[in-house]
């Protein structure tokens, strides 16, 4: 390209629809150093604070979605879809980019919508296994759709493209022998070792299953790397301190990733674009346990992508008690279960999403 490359990007409300993004600009730079930047996000969103700590600028939109628990809290989204059309356009307009790129949420909807009606290329990341509202409708107009499964019911089929999606690059390079692993972190590398994981704020359900369960982990002598969330840890953290023994390590928060996921036997998880995209690279069997409020239960359809190729077992919110203990015992008991799951993990493992997502963008320029 002779000149100076101009990239649009647009998504947020959650870290699934934020991190995407950052990789995929992170990427476009690595290969046009002076290419300029500008995301478009949701004012009061999370965005407005990541994109800047990632070293983007950012600009703002007035834009919400429908509110279905204060039904008349949305009388005036619709003067509020208006206003970000408008603002959308005139930030389009004078930024002139030569690609705008959607990874989901509010702000993605005008800004692509936008971008699309001014001529320009679109392109859209779907990071869940059920497309988002938003992005089937502007799918219409993309140039090519970009997902992190074979099959997504809302797009046009010949638009697909299953690449993935972008994670962590630490988590990528960064996966070590698991004996290494568990030694590094203070645990016996002889023990069957299950990693629990509820996101930065935890999740009550999995946290409940596990006070529910702790003796039997003790009985069968596993070890549990058990991260709690902020909301419930210090509550747990002294709810266990009778607790005799090694085997339980309760943390907040996991910084190193990398080292838990190698130290894993059997991962306990949700089931979020991101963190499934994770755990496939990771490739250590995984019991799934969807998030059920997620828009449009989107991570059981995540979920039940990976149960239909026998790459995870999955467990209901609802079910826990009947069910979470028998599921997570037949994992842990049976090895070669174990080597099936993750040998069928690797179809899901897509460790240079960023990269094939650029490479395709810059072919259909």
């Amino acid at each position: 390209m002779n000149r100076k490359l101009k990239v649009l990007l647009s998504g947020g409300g959650t870290g699934g629809h934020i991190f995407p993004a950052i990789a995929i600009a992170d990427e476009i730079r690595k290969r046009f150093p002076d290419a300029e930047f500008l995301f478009i996000g949701a004012n009061g969103k999370m965005e407005m604070e990541k994109v800047p700590q990632a070293g983007y600028i950012i600009e703002g939109i007035d834009i919400a979605g429908i509110d279905r628990g204060n039904l008349l809290s949305n009388l005036g989204l619709p003067f509020k879809i208006l206003k970000s059309l408008s603002r959308s356009r005139a930030i389009i307009k004078r930024f002139a980019p030569d690609l705008a790129i959607g990874t989901g949420g509010f702000a993605s909807g005008p800004a692509l919508y936008e971008a699309g009606k001014l001529g320009i290329p679109i392109f859209i990341q779907e990071q869940n296994a059920h497309a988002g509202v938003t992005n089937k409708i502007l799918s219409k107009k993309a140039k090519a759709v970009f997902t992190a499964y074979p099959k997504v019911d809302g797009f046009p089929a010949d638009k697909i493209h299953f690449l993935g999606n972008p994670i962590r690059s630490n988590i990528v390079s960064g996966m070590k022998d698991t004996v290494a692993a568990k030694q590094e972190m203070g645990l016996a590398p002889d023990k069957l070792t299950i990693l629990s994981v509820g996101g930065s704020l935890g999740s009550r359900t999995l946290n409940n299953a596990w006070k529910a369960h702790l003796n039997d982990i003790i009985s069968k002598d596993y070890q549990l790397i058990w991260q709690t969330g902020k909301l419930d840890y210090k509550e747990i953290a002294e709810e266990t301190k009778s607790i005799s023994g090694d085997n339980i390590r309760i943390l907040e928060f996991i910084k190193d990733m990398e080292t838990a996921y190698s130290a894993a036997d059997v991962i306990v998880s949700r089931a979020g674009a991101i963190a499934i995209s994770e755990l496939a690279v990771a490739r250590k069997p995984v019991l799934l346990v969807p998030f059920p409020f997620a828009a449009e239960d989107h991570q059981t359809k995540n979920a039940m992508t990976l149960v239909e190729k026998n790459a995870a077992r999955m467990v209901k919110d609802s079910e826990m008690q009947e069910k979470f203990w028998t599921a997570l015992s037949e994992i842990c008991e049976d090895e070669a279960l174990r080597k099936e799951m993750s040998q069928n993990l690797q179809y899901f493992a897509k460790p240079d999403a960023a990269r094939e997502i650029v490479e395709e963008i810059i072919k259909k320029l």
